[in-house]
C-alpha cells in the first residue's frame, strides 16, 4: 500500500516529466479544435456553389479523369465524401497507389465534377500547429514519445485525485483562500479546477494516447483481419480489365440501405487489396458516422464479395479521434471543448507555479505542508 509521501513523489515527478509537452499539446489542440472553421475561414475549404436542389451527379469517373489529368504521373489512392459536404467528392493522390504521403488533395462539385479547390499540403501555419501536436516533427516516434507523455499524465491525474482525498477533509469543497499566502491561494485554485475538469482531461488524456497508436493499429488490422479477407478472394481473374470507379461506387451504396460510403480505397493501396477495392462504409448518427464498414470488391466484376465488423481496438481508435477533438456535437460542443482546454492550460501553468514556490520553501515546511497538515496537501 503506498503512502501520502509516495503518492506525492509518484505526482510531483510524473506531472514535472509531461506538463511541458502536455503545454504543448493544450496549446497547439486549441486551434485544432476549430480546424475545420479555421480552414473555411482561410479559403482553403470551399463548398459548392448553391444551385437549385437537384439528385443529379456526374459519374464518379469523370472526377477520378479531372483528378489525372491535373497530376497524370501520379496515382489515385482514396475517393471520399463528407456528411457534411455531400455535393461534394475528395479526391487523394500519391505518387503511387501505394505511396504513404499524399501528393494532391483535391475537392470536386459532385454535381457537375467542377474542380473547387485543391486543399495546400504540409504548408502553412495550421500544419505547423498539426505537426506539432500530432509528432513533433520526428515521425513515428514523435508520435508514440507523445503517448508515452500521455501516460504520465493519466498516473499524475490519479495520484492527484489520491492527494486530493485528504486535502477535503479540512476544508469545504470549492475553497479558497484569499487571505492566507500566495501560495496557497494558488494551491487552492489549482485544485479546484483540478477536480472540476478531471473527468475531461482523463477522457482526452485517454483518447490521446490511443490516437497515438494509430499507425500501429491499423498495420495490425491491415497484416491480420484485411490480410485474410483478402486472401479468401484471391480468385485469378477472367479478364484484365478493371470496371469503372462508378460502378464500385453503386456496388458499394447498395450493401447497406443505412450506411453511406465514406471513403474507397483503389487496388494496389495499402487500405484495399491488389485486385479489390475496399469501400469503407459510415452510419447517419454523429456516433455511427465515426465508425466504418469495410465492404470488399472486386476490381474486375465490380460485385461486393464480403463486408467485415472492425474489431474493438480498431473501433475504439475511430471513436478516439473526434472525442478528443470534441467533434460529435458541432461547434457548441468545441467551444466547450476549447473553454476546458483553456482550464487545462492553466492547471497545467498553476502545477508549475506551485512547484517553483515550494522550491523556496524550507526543506522542514515542504514536509510539513505535504503531509503533517493535510489542509496543505498539494495535488
Amino acid at each position: 500500500m503506498l503512502s501520502l509521501k509516495h503518492w506525492a513523489c509518484i505526482h510531483k515527478w510524473t506531472s514535472l516529466i509531461c506538463t511541458l509537452f502536455m503545454l504543448l499539446l493544450c496549446l497547439t489542440g486549441l486551434p485544432l479544435i476549430f480546424a475545420d472553421e479555421i480552414d473555411q475561414a482561410l479559403g482553403r475549404r470551399v463548398s459548392p456553389p448553391d444551385r437549385p436542389e437537384t439528385q443529379a451527379r456526374v459519374s464518379v469517373d469523370t472526377i477520378v479523369s479531372a483528378a489525372q489529368r491535373l497530376r497524370p504521373k501520379d496515382a489515385v489512392q482514396f475517393l471520399s465524401t463528407d456528411a457534411d459536404e455531400k455535393d461534394v467528392w475528395f479526391v487523394r493522390m500519391g505518387k503511387t497507389v501505394a505511396a504513404n504521403e499524399a501528393s494532391a488533395f483535391y475537392s470536386f462539385d459532385a454535381r457537375t465534377g467542377a474542380l473547387l479547390g485543391e486543399y495546400p499540403l504540409d504548408t502553412g501555419l495550421m500544419n505547423i500547429i498539426l505537426r506539432l501536436h500530432v509528432d513533433l516533427f520526428a515521425g513515428l516516434w514523435g508520435t508514440l514519445f507523445l503517448g508515452l507523455m500521455g501516460v504520465l499524465l493519466m498516473v499524475s491525474l490519479v495520484s492527484g485525485v489520491v492527494l486530493y482525498a485528504p486535502f477535503m477533509r479540512k476544508l469545504a469543497f470549492g475553497t479558497v483562500r484569499y487571505r492566507q499566502s500566495s501560495r496557497l491561494l494558488w494551491l487552492d485554485w489549482h485544485n479546484l479546477i483540478g477536480i472540476v475538469s478531471l473527468i475531461w482531461f482523463l477522457v482526452v488524456g485517454f483518447t490521446g494516447v490511443v490516437n497515438t497508436l494509430a499507425t500501429p493499429i491499423f498495420s495490425q488490422w491491415q497484416n491480420e483481419q484485411l490480410a485474410q479477407m483478402l486472401q479468401a478472394y484471391q480468385v485469378p481473374p477472367a479478364s484484365s480489365a478493371q470496371v469503372s470507379v462508378q460502378t464500385v461506387v453503386l456496388a458499394a451504396n447498395t450493401v447497406d440501405a443505412d450506411k453511406t460510403l465514406s471513403f474507397l480505397a483503389f487496388p494496389g493501396n495499402s487500405f484495399a487489396g491488389k485486385s479489390h477495392f475496399v469501400a469503407y462504409l459510415q452510419g447517419s448518427t454523429p456516433l455511427t458516422s465515426k465508425l466504418l464498414t469495410p465492404v470488399l470488391i472486386d476490381a474486375h466484376t465490380g460485385r461486393a464479395v464480403a463486408t467485415a465488423e472492425l474489431p474493438a481496438y480498431v473501433t475504439a481508435l475511430l471513436i478516439s479521434k473526434p472525442l478528443h477533438f470534441g467533434d460529435y456535437g458541432g461547434l457548441p460542443l468545441k467551444i466547450i471543448w476549447a473553454l476546458l482546454d483553456a482550464l487545462a492550460i492553466w492547471l497545467l501553468v498553476s502545477g508549475l507555479v506551485l512547484w517553483w514556490k515550494k522550491r523556496k520553501l524550507p526543506y522542514a515546511e515542504r514536509m510539513a505542508s505535504r503531509f503533517g497538515k493535510p489542509d496543505q496537501c498539494s495535488l
